[in-house]
């Protein structure tokens, strides 16, 4: 009964008031436990204290600000231009070309810049104006992007993946090495989406002029830095040359080197993207430690075991618990942010996965996909919304009816994961 209440608590306070995620989290996790530990509110403060320096002091979680100061520098570099343009220049011979170089821009600059949103609404404004401008149907372009953006929640480095291994104490490096291959499943099975489009409804996606081999070859020749310096990271962290945090490390002088190269450097930027960096880790860091003391409460008062001990009872086959739990997410995922999901759901179900026998590397990339899904589905849909915001004249139903065609390609995604673990454990074997 404690527990329910406790629950109902964090609920309220995050749908009732304005306190922000991670200090809901940490007030009602601080309460819970002193609710059930025998010396009270002193023991629940050091317990909190505990956590608070555990999370501040983790190795693992250095790399996630390290991962979004490279995704500032990038943004700051105006890179997203050059991939746009270098992928319209590769796919235009193609009808619905200018709607796949959108895909696999959008794929390439959310990986860099490690925030989805940023990735839908960057990519917005460079591509909106030539798909309108090449007769695109406005609800399928503007859903394209809102699609394409939630890309980099999987592809390396992941923000989402950072955290799921800080909650589960699971390798970072192996999470983005398992992330690797779903993540170009989903770039290539967006791009596939986009021609069946293209071929089924011609007038919503139609066909770019063609580039010759010498445009083609020096649009590439612009963005040469963010390309190798992504090949990289992936090729060390594949082959172990560094962990994920020196690959954060690596990412960031990176990005800084393409900023100056490109000539972007200058004082104001530099401040800019440090205070921006900072603003963004600190509020990742508040949420993170804030699930941390949650899980500490949901521990002591055993709600883990109890959980499991049910779920045993229904006396189902593992592969129904799992079907049953992905329901719980996605109708989950259709009321709330993705992050907030993984904060609240992880440390209860991450222990039943791992009590099931399945393997915890591979459920982190089941739950990013998810979570994947959440952006896009009504009635939150995050992406969707930031897509609405910046075409306020675009009925928001019409960019869900563009966005359904990838909802459908993701569920198709997610069931290739659930039949062949391999896709997402056959690297991280490999290291």
């Amino acid at each position: 009964m404690l527990t329910i209440f406790v629950f109902a608590a964090l609920l309220g306070l995050i749908a009732f008031t304005r306190i922000p995620l991670g200090f809901a989290m940490m007030l009602v996790g601080t309460g819970g436990i002193a609710a059930i530990h025998p010396k009270g509110l002193g023991a629940a403060l050091a317990i909190a204290e505990q956590q608070v320096i555990k999370n501040a002091t983790n190795y693992q979680f250095s790399a996630l600000p390290l991962f979004i100061l490279m995704g500032v520098f990038i943004v700051k570099a105006s890179m997203a231009e050059e991939l746009f343009e270098a992928a319209r220049r590769w796919f235009g011979r193609f009808r619905g070309g200018l709607g796949m170089a959108t895909i696999v821009a959008c794929g390439g600059f959310s990986a860099m810049c490690a925030s989805s949103s940023a990735a839908a609404a960057t990519m917005a404004k460079i591509a909106i104006p030539e798909m309108d401008r090449a007769g695109y149907e406005p609800g399928f372009s503007a859903g394209s992007i809102a699609a394409g953006g939630t890309m980099g929640v999987l592809i390396p480095p992941s923000g989402a993946l950072i955290i799921y291994a800080l909650l589960t104490q699971q390798n970072v490096s192996e999470l983005f090495v398992a992330g690797i291959l779903p993540g170009l499943a989903q770039v290539v099975i967006y791009v596939g989406v986009m021609a069946v489009i293209a071929a089924l409804r011609p007038g919503w996606a139609p066909r770019d002029r063609q580039f010759t081999m010498r445009e083609k070859f020096s649009a590439l020749g612009k963005i040469w830095g963010v390309i190798a310096l992504f090949a990289l990271i992936m090729a060390g962290l594949v082959q172990g040359w560094f962990t994920a945090t020196e690959a954060g490390g690596i990412g960031a002088g990176g990005a800084f080197l393409l900023l100056i190269l490109r000539r972007k450097l200058s004082w104001p930027v530099l401040a800019e993207s440090l205070l921006e960096a900072a603003r963004i880790s600190t509020m990742i860091f508040i949420v993170a430690a804030g699930a941390l003391v949650l899980n500490q409460f949901i521990n002591l008062s055993g709600i883990s075991g109890e959980a499991i001990r049910f779920i045993q009872s229904l006396e189902l086959s593992p592969i129904m618990i799992v079907l049953c739990l992905l329901g719980f997410y996605l109708v989950l995922g259709c009321l709330m942010d993705g992050f907030a999901m993984i904060f609240l759901t992880v440390p209860i179900v991450a222990p039943i996965i791992e009590g099931l026998g399945f393997d915890l590397v591979w459920w982190g990339i089941v739950t990013v996909i998810v979570v994947e899904i959440s952006l896009i589905t009504p009635p939150v849909g995050l992406n969707v919304f930031i897509l609405k915001a910046m075409l306020p004249k675009l009925p928001v139903m019409r960019i869900f009816r563009g966005i359904m065609p990838y909802v459908a390609a993701d569920f198709l995604r997610l069931g290739l994961i659930l039949v062949f673990p391999a896709l997402a454990l056959w690297l991280p074997g490999m290291m």
